[in-house]
């Protein structure tokens, strides 16, 4: 019940940024920690009282060998990509924060979990959702098939109204989509702001872990990529998710930040179809070119994202410049780019400092670590002489500016995947394997040990022709001049 306004307590104006929750006494145009413009508003601070009042608790303590660990085990969701990230599924009663930008297809995938979980039996999945009307969403679920009984839908941007629903339904999956769209009349705030995003989620976070629901919530993003509200947001969830992925590109890749549950580098893959979101066990296959013979300027590594190796295919192309030469790069890592052509100028007697050089990847994936450096390099190579690279060859390595191929991490892991799809002929650093017949460990590959960038290219002088097959153009001698 609210008080009337002779009983309130004074309140202070107080100062808040709207993109990190920073605080402040006076308005700035700028804040002092995310260095953000126009982003501080006032709000009302109430101040704290003299002392904690002692309450009663809801349940007493009880000794941790009383309690019953199965009340926390992870349930599958029935997405098994997701179910990777999250460390084998939803937890009962924990909250996870799903961010990523719009369009991305964040309402789809959640539409299919919660579709998932209610087809499984037992309690009821609930879906709230405060930026589409119920018609839009049966719409989008009539598309990929995600209609079901159990499957609830309600419509709000009241915080009230949405424990009502909950009441009401009691369900054992409950989806937020999404909470900067929920406000409560508690806090004299606009709906978004760090205040309402703040009490929101401490609202929902109650609701969860009183009554054991497993609870997803759908964040915004700033236009830099970090989740939109006070950065404790992030602090009060047990699991933070990013959703990432090209609108230009059909596939989707899921991080855990933070898992309170499991592990927080995996990494889950999507494929965004008409008929949804399309979990990819193996997606290996959508980094590679799809073709019947070897063109000059491509060379294949085996990247790691989080846990899982992924064999990606990068593609580079040289030509003259006509006045200053010009460095394109796509899901590359620019600087490093720039520097393997400074460095093959310099140690691989490959002069391209005057010609455009225009490096990208196949399929959207992202291969900024440095391990993919001696793929890069070796298709820049591969470009400038119009030599094109067996088919069946790929390259991992780091290098460095003294032209030394260094040893990367996971080198057995990756030669693993590599062997598995096909490859049979890998370039890597000396020191991993000082002879040309492949480790024990992995079979059907043969690796080319190389100790600098000029190692590199002469050993492909020496193998490259003996990778000639039906499909593969014999790769010609690599010399030194333009």
């Amino acid at each position: 019940m609210t008080k009337p306004a002779s009983q309130r307590r004074p309140t202070a104006p107080g100062f808040h940024c709207t993109e990190c929750g920073a605080t402040s006494l006076r308005w700035l145009g700028r804040c002092g920690e995310c260095q953000a413009w126009g982003t501080v508003i006032e709000v009302g601070a109430s101040s704290k009282a003299p002392a904690t009042q002692r309450s009663a608790v809801q349940r007493p303590a009880q000794p941790i060998g009383d309690l019953d660990p199965e009340q926390a085990r992870a349930r599958p969701t029935g997405v098994d990509e997701l179910d990777r990230v999250l460390g084998g599924g939803l937890v009962p009663g924990s909250v996870v924060l799903l961010a990523g930008e719009p369009g991305v297809g964040k309402s789809t995938l959640l539409l299919e979990v919660a579709h998932q979980y209610a087809a499984a039996g037992g309690k009821p999945a609930l879906i709230v959702t405060g930026e589409e009307s119920p018609a839009q969403v049966r719409l989008r679920a009539e598309r990929t098939g995600a209609v079901h009984p159990a499957l609830f839908l309600a419509a709000e941007n009241d915080l009230g109204a949405l424990l009502t629903h909950v009441d009401q339904v009691d369900p054992g999956l409950l989806v937020v989509d999404s909470v900067q769209t929920i406000s409560t009349d508690t806090v004299d705030s606009a709906a978004g702001g760090v205040p309402q995003i703040r009490a929101v989620t401490a609202g929902l976070i109650a609701v969860a872990k009183s009554r054991g629901i497993a609870t997803i919530i759908v964040g915004h993003v700033t236009k830099d990529g970090s989740i939109a509200g006070p950065r404790v947001l992030e602090h009060l969830v047990d699991v933070v998710l990013h959703f990432e992925g090209d609108r230009h590109s059909a596939l989707r890749l899921i991080r855990a930040t933070k898992n309170r549950f499991g592990a927080a580098d995996e990494v889950g893959c999507f494929e965004m179809q008409e008929s949804g979101v399309v979990g990819l066990a193996d997606p290996s296959g959508l980094f590679l070119s799809d073709r019947s013979h070897s063109v000059a300027g491509t060379c294949v590594t085996v990247s790691i994202e989080g846990r899982r190796p992924m064999v990606t295919e990068v593609q580079a192309l040289v030509t003259r410049a006509l006045q200053n030469p010009k460095r394109a790069v796509t899901n590359l890592d620019s600087s490093r780019v720039g520097m393997l052509v400074a460095v093959l100028g310099k140690h691989g007697n490959v002069p391209i400092h005057d010609h455009d050089v225009y490096a990208s990847t196949v399929g959207g994936i992202s291969a900024t670590e440095p391990a993919a450096d001696l793929a890069i390099a070796m298709a820049i190579a591969s470009a400038s002489r119009m030599l094109p690279l067996p088919a069946t060859f790929c390259a991992m390595g780091e290098v460095s500016l003294s032209g030394d191929v260094r040893r990367v991490a996971g080198i057995e892991q990756r030669l693993s995947e590599a062997s598995r799809l096909g490859f049979t002929t890998a370039l890597v650093p000396l020191g991993h394997n000082s002879d040309v017949v492949a480790p024990s460990s992995v079979k059907g590959i043969r690796t080319l040990a190389v100790a600098t960038i000029a190692d590199a290219l002469r050993a492909l002088e020496r193998h490259g022709g003996r990778q000639h097959t039906a499909r593969t153009p014999v790769l010609r001698p690599i010399r030194g001049g333009a």
